[in-house]
């Protein structure tokens, strides 16, 4: 059967006491939907449906370019009334898998597990065993373990609040029947809603099958009501993803200071220390070492390369056998060769650094083009703008740059040529030569300094 994910996303969430819909709370850098919707499409489902209501403009502003299909519930009457609202684009012979739009770690592997449990005349719905199952509606069974309802907290009797297994709301069920149970669906309950859960009965008085699935893990299921829950599920994220990266291979200082929030590759023995944080796609290569304090974005880092402490690097590529800091700042579009070394305190902006080349100490180097084996001396600024236009500084292979250099771009630095300490560079430096400028050096006799007056 073909699948279509129904995301329920329509909920206030009043207890966040925020402006900001509860969906799109951002867990690990990204919205708690965004999530949700990325673990979906893991499943290459059909069609991919959201029910959205509270903040509904800001909710779909923000998935404006995601291929989905909305729903609007404009009144929050409960969570079938939620599924009733996209089921017209839904066609009969899909399969309807619901998920949430506040429960993010749901895995792809759980779903496609109670995915394979239902069918054309078989449901699949996906329960939780919770040490504490205060809130969450109850699985009722029968003698022979066959689910038989599931009846909600604030419905519950006394002896049905001391079972432990509680439904997450998670169910694959066939859209056809789906539709039929939906139809029938009373709010004659407590809260006064209709209840998708309801329609569980619907399916045994059917005699339609119903297969429970208990999730691997309580925290796949759990949901965000406020700022300590959301909290709480960025340090569970946190740990999986610690978790991934140390099965690929990659050894961690500290799992639980480590921060993924995004896609990250690492190659064979890589090391990462404490307090290190990964934005976007990232790309680590062999034996490479992230020092502690690092901020990686969307960048890949080659081979042996060593970054050290508190650096900022993004979208950008550095090379093989590189050192990276202490204390170094890679600003986008940045193409770093092999064997470079960039020290403390040396930014980089739209910058391309050929093999062997270094800047060691506190330098900007901006819409350059450097090629192999330069030396880049202390102080050295590329003066690469005019408050109007960005211009290029290009410094060709072996060049030695000396310190506290202003190189007024455009401007080229021939190869191998040599720029005196001190130089302001506004003309072409010719090949193998010595280019330098020095203004007259005075004392004036009986000079005084100014001083304060009393």
């Amino acid at each position: 059967m073909k699948l279509a994910v129904v995301i329920l996303a329509a909920g206030q969430g009043k207890r966040m006491k925020s402006d900001l819909p509860k969906v799109l709370q951002p867990l690990a850098g990204r919205a708690l939907l965004e999530h949700v919707i990325t673990r979906s499409r893991a499943l290459n489902p059909s069609s991919l449906h959201v029910v959205y209501g509270h903040g509904g403009d800001a909710v779909r502003a923000r998935l404006q370019d995601a291929d989905l299909r909305w729903a609007l519930q404009a009144e929050q009457l409960g969570t079938g009334h939620a599924v009733m609202q996209a089921m017209p684009n839904v066609a009969d012979d899909e399969l309807v898998l619901v998920l949430y739009g506040d429960v993010p770690l749901i895995r792809p592997e759980t779903l496609r597990n109670l995915i394979d449990a239902a069918g054309a005349k078989a449901m699949s719905l996906l329960t939780v065993m919770l040490a504490d199952p205060e809130g969450y509606g109850r699985i009722v069974r029968n003698a022979r373990g066959a689910i038989q309802k599931i009846v909600e907290q604030k419905d519950a009797s006394k002896a049905q609040l001391k079972i432990r297994e509680g439904n997450s709301g998670i169910m694959a069920v066939p859209a056809k029947l789906l539709r039929k149970w939906l139809g029938k669906l009373k709010n004659a309950n407590a809260q006064g809603e209709y209840y998708l859960t309801d329609i569980i009965a619907m399916a045994v008085k059917d005699k339609v099958k119903v297969t429970p699935f208990i999730a691997p893990t309580e925290a796949e299921v759990l949901g965000v009501n406020d700022k300590l829950q959301l909290a709480e599920l960025e340090a569970l994220h946190r740990a999986e993803r610690a978790r991934e990266l140390m099965l690929a291979g990659a050894t961690l200082a500290d799992p639980a200071r480590i921060d993924v929030r995004g896609d990250v590759t690492v190659g064979r023995d890589v090391f990462i220390d404490a307090n290190v944080l990964f934005e976007g796609k990232v790309t680590l290569g062999d034996r490479a070492r992230i020092g502690p304090n690092v901020v990686l974005r969307d960048i890949s880092i080659g081979a042996d390369t060593v970054v050290n402490a508190n650096c900022v690097l993004e979208q950008s590529e550095v090379g093989a056998t590189c050192s990276i800091g202490p204390y170094s700042r890679m600003r986008p579009g940045n193409r770093v060769g092999n064997q470079v070394h960039l020290g403390n305190f040396v930014e980089l902006k739209k910058t391309v650094i050929a093999d062997g080349s270094k800047a060691n100490h506190l330098s900007y180097l901006g819409d350059s083009i450097i090629g192999k084996k330069v030396n880049v001396g202390a102080g050295t600024i590329t003066c690469n703008y005019d408050g109007a236009n960005k211009m290029t500084t290009t410094i060709e292979d072996g060049a030695f740059i000396g310190s506290g250099n202003m190189l007024v771009a455009p401007v080229r630095i021939g190869k191998d040529a040599t720029t005196g300490a001190g130089s302001t560079i506004t003309k072409e430096a010719p090949d193998g030569k010595l280019t330098l400028t020095r203004a007259k050096q005075m004392t004036i006799d009986g000079w005084k300094r100014p001083e304060k007056k009393k």
